[in-house]
């Protein structure tokens, strides 16, 4: 689950400056969504991505730069100890939760306490006395590089209201900077941002208080006012290819019809078993969901759909998970679990409804739900009017409003994973992870089926609704929390489902029972990405660069949708661009024409799925890889 960015407003100095970018002008971020963009841009100017951890006190000294602070070395040894070995990405949010951005007038404040003439300036040998013998004391030379510093010192004096306007430029043109890096190289975009999903990071900062405001040295002033030259846009101008090629693919309307999906004969007479599970779309636009393990007990013939679950919507609510794709990935489990092996993906179509048929041997398979991206998407449009949760009749007794208690009727459909109408403590838990990040152990579920209706010791759907009503009742009305869980589970403001695509997996054997476990919630990366790039290595059309035999675009064409997946077998790393602006009538999971990605030597990538905006046009895909010199 993600750590909560809670209602802090840690940039809240640099909004005007994140104001300007082109996204922010269509659709007003958030203030989380400021923040860990914020976050991000500052980590990524100095890894390459958010997934490397911060190993050295410089390297988290300089992270914290390009995110406005200007820490002390004090600060600094409060969170590197000498026990700490390293910082991932969840733990810099959290120092940048407590390291506020010094503001100016905190600035201007402390060196007015230095101004005996109250001029706007301080002798140098004052400043030299404060600095030496106050508080985190500085050295000789760190004040000499101060009072060197010519635009703000003069006559003997340092012109302290010169240097704070200095200062906060500096840091604003700094992050400035960092997030015209994010918003132009998109290469960034295709990282994964932290790991928020996983919980709590390895270890939590020691917390200190605020540090009073310190100025800058010099060699901090150096750092800052860099342009980052040396690591320029992959998309600025003066950039030059050394290799293209292309992938061409005229799709007609409604072009899945060419793979279609039929039942088994005597299907009726196989054994079947079912589970739901459901894809979420996380603030940073990745998506997790449920994972399985399935175990068939002899060999035998099998036949396993997926498709969006239908629930039960209040009149005019829309539906927009009933679009998004979804397809099943079918590992089979070796010697360990690690060591997983493509059986087949759920390839043919039959309207909303993705399957496979095919023989299956004895053992244990792994069955990972993929979907594209390209229709699981942020929502832009804005939410003029917030629904209402819950009221009070004339005796002032709390109730659930008629939509909410909709809401949370599909919410127990989609967590009751098996669909026999309860919920057991394993199918709970999944909910209670995604929600609150906690697991609920086996004392709390007895204390809960002591209070709430519950059935052969699962909760029943009163019991949930009466669940969320104590709740609702333990805060005397106040919606807040009830909001976290709409939110986790993929509601908007207006009890709309459009952060999420519950699904639902049918399997049939022919020759005995199929078991399905759910066993993970987790990010649709890792061992999915192997498989997709499998797959389409294995089926799909391959293009060398002219030139450069170890860099291969290879290109699947899934009828519904079409994957690319670049090779690289060179002993370097390469960046290539893609241009899809001739394309026509296609969306792409990244959101964007043109972009860069980078892949590592000796490796594979998914570089994009693309789909038909409107199924029921023709649609073009036309493509231009480039590498860059």
């Amino acid at each position: 689950m993600a750590i909560s960015p809670g209602s802090d407003t840690d940039f809240s100095s640099q909004k005007s400056t994140f104001s300007e970018s082109p996204r922010t002008k269509k659709f007003p971020l958030t203030e989380e969504e400021i923040f860990y963009t914020n976050c991000r841009a500052a980590y990524l100017t100095v890894f390459k991505s958010s997934l490397e951890n911060i190993v050295s006190k410089d390297q988290l000294y300089l992270a914290l730069q390009h995110a406005g602070r200007n820490p002390s070395q004090k600060t600094i040894n409060k969170y590197w100890t000498p026990q700490t070995t390293k910082l991932n990405f969840d733990d810099f949010c959290i120092i940048l939760r407590k390291e506020k951005p010094t503001s100016k007038s905190e600035l201007l404040k402390s060196f007015k306490q230095l101004d005996i003439n109250d001029d706007g300036s301080i002798l140098h040998t004052d400043l030299y006395k404060f600095l030496t013998k106050r508080g985190e004391k500085m050295t000789r030379e760190e004040v000499n590089a101060i009072i060197d510093l010519a635009d703000v010192n003069a006559d003997g004096k340092f012109d302290y209201i010169k240097f704070c306007k200095l200062y906060m430029t500096t840091n604003e043109q700094c992050l400035k900077t960092t997030l015209e890096k994010l918003e132009a190289d998109s290469k960034l975009s295709r990282h994964q941002f932290g790991s928020h999903i996983k919980g709590s990071p390895e270890r939590d900062p020691s917390p200190v208080p605020k540090s009073s405001p310190r100025v800058i040295r010099k060699t901090d002033q150096e750092t800052l006012s860099s342009k980052g030259d040396i690591r320029s846009s992959l998309l600025s101008t003066n950039r030059k290819f050394k290799t293209s090629v292309f992938f061409t693919i005229t799709m007609g309307a409604n072009s899945n019809r060419n793979s279609k999906l039929t039942e088994p004969n005597l299907i009726k007479d196989w054994q079947c078993i079912q589970s739901k599970g459901c894809f979420f779309l996380e603030e940073d636009g990745e998506i997790i969901s449920h994972q399985y393990r399935m175990q068939i007990a002899q060999r035998s013939m099998v036949y396993l759909t997926i498709k969006p679950l239908h629930l039960s919507q209040v009149e005019g609510k829309p539906s927009p998970w009933l679009s998004v794709d979804t397809a099943l990935y079918i590992l089979k489990e070796n010697e360990n679990q690690a060591n997983l092996q493509l059986m087949c993906f759920t390839e043919l179509q039959n309207r909303e409804v993705f399957g496979w048929t095919g023989e299956l041997g004895p053992g244990i398979y792994w069955l990972i739900p993929s979907t594209t991206g390209c229709r699981l998407r942020k929502e832009v449009k804005p939410i003029t009017e917030e629904a209402q949760l819950v009221y009070r009749d004339e005796t002032g007794e709390l109730f659930l409003t008629k939509e909410f208690r909709s809401a949370l009727s599909n919410i127990f459909e989609v967590i009751d994973l098996d669909g026999n109408g309860h919920l057991s403590l394993e199918e709970y838990n999944f909910f209670e992870l995604r929600t609150s990040g906690e697991k609920c152990d086996e004392d709390a579920w007895a204390v809960c089926r002591e209070n709430f209706d519950t059935k052969k010791n699962e909760l029943t759907k009163q019991g949930f609704m009466d669940l969320n009503l104590m709740e609702a009742n333990d805060r005397e009305g106040d919606p807040r929390d009830l909001w976290v869980t709409l939110h986790s589970m993929g509601y908007n403001k207006a009890l709309e489902l459009t952060a999420a695509c519950p699904f639902v997996i049918d399997i049939y054997a022919e020759k005995c029972k199929p078991r399905i476990k759910a066993v993970h919630m987790e990010p649709c990366s890792g061992q999915l990405e192997k498989a997709i790039c499998k797959s389409v290595l294995n089926k799909g059309d391959a293009k060398l660069m002219d030139g450069y035999e170890n860099i291969i675009i290879h290109t699947y064409n899934y009828n519904t949708w079409i994957t690319s997946v670049i090779e690289n077998k060179s002993d370097d790393k390469v960046i290539i661009h893609i241009n899809n602006e001739l394309s026509i009538n296609c969306i792409n999971n990244r959101g964007l024409d043109v972009f860069a990605v980078e892949v590592a030597p000796k490796s594979t990538m998914v570089c994009q799925h693309v789909m038909p905006l409107n199924e029921q046009q023709e649609w073009i895909y036309y493509c231009i890889y480039s590498l860059i010199s």
